[in-house]
């Protein structure tokens, strides 16, 4: 595995491999990386010829008071678990290697950055599509691997893409837990003992008011407030509990076609998120991705 953090060195060893016939997969990352990690590099690899990651703590999309100087970094660590699975490339760059203070462009998603998540950190999520706009026109892949835990983040991606004519495949992933349900999350390891063990709470909250669409409630008010109410007992500080269209990512008052059932909030300090997308037809309900390859010209 070659690790460089130059973009123009970048784009010669990609432009080497597609030369030599290979498709790039490409699993772009903040580091601290876990199973859930691990599990987007094998789905690359499993698709695509040569596999690039990158690992980059981007300090566009943390706000005012977030976390940025303490997020976990494990850049050593990291390189290690990446070259084991067969990753080809690690792009590491530093911030000088992807900003310049001469910047002026951004990028914003409109209607979808700003609910849920976006509404407890604005300008989050317009940094996240910066960031990721860069990346994606560096490596330049033929597909780009996304979590499914990320679900809002993975919904604007694949907007972003489609809008600009990006030439990527967007892939998302399953969520991957750990054995009480909470999903795997570079932040998890900011919990003490006793806040790890409140914190399946949240993937709770979550499964009830899936199981109760599978029996067949279609009234999202109730299940949320279900859910609010589980995450308050607790101890959660929550930002949201909601069931909302898979594709605006807006409110919804009858559970049908597509949906997410998303949770967020802070627990002893630390913000959690966590989500399930259904497909509800009629009495059929089916655990879903929310992945729209038909937005886009090269899905």
């Amino acid at each position: 595995m070659k690790t460089i953090a130059a973009p123009r060195a970048v784009r010669e060893e990609i432009d080497r491999a597609k030369r030599g016939g290979a498709t790039v997969g490409f699993v772009p990352t903040m580091g601290a990386l876990h199973e859930g990690h691990a599990s987007l590099v094998r789905l690359a690899r499993a698709r695509t010829g040569f596999v690039a990651a990158s690992i980059f703590v981007n300090p566009k999309q943390f706000g005012a008071g977030e976390d940025l100087a303490r997020y976990p970094r494990s850049l050593d660590r990291d390189a290690e678990l990446l070259a084991s699975l067969g990753v080809d490339l690690l792009f590491a760059p530093g911030e000088r290697d992807l900003y310049s203070p001469r910047d002026r462009t951004r990028v914003f998603v409109e209607g979808l950055s700003n609910v849920l998540c976006g509404a407890a950190r604005p300008g989050h999520f317009d940094g996240v599509v910066l960031v990721v706009a860069k990346l994606l026109n560096i490596v330049r892949p033929d597909e780009a691997y996304f979590g499914q835990k990320d679900a809002q983040q993975a919904v604007i991606v694949q907007r972003m893409a489609a809008d600009l004519d990006i030439p990527v495949r967007i892939v998302i992933g399953a969520t991957v837990r750990e054995a009480d349900g909470l999903a795997m999350s570079s932040r998890n390891a900011y919990l003490d003992a006793d806040a790890r063990r409140r914190a399946s709470a949240l993937y709770g909250a979550i499964a009830e008011a899936k199981r109760r669409v599978e029996a067949g409630e279609r009234s999202a008010a109730p299940l949320a407030a279900t859910m609010e109410r589980r995450l308050l007992e607790a101890g959660f500080g929550v930002d949201y509990a909601a069931i909302v269209d898979g594709e605006t990512l807006r409110p919804v008052e009858e559970i049908r076609g597509t949906v997410l059932i998303a949770c967020a909030g802070a627990l002893a300090g630390t913000r959690l998120i966590d989500n399930v997308a259904l497909r509800v037809d009629g009495g059929a309900v089916e655990e879903v991705l929310l992945a729209f390859p038909e937005w886009s010209r090269y899905g």
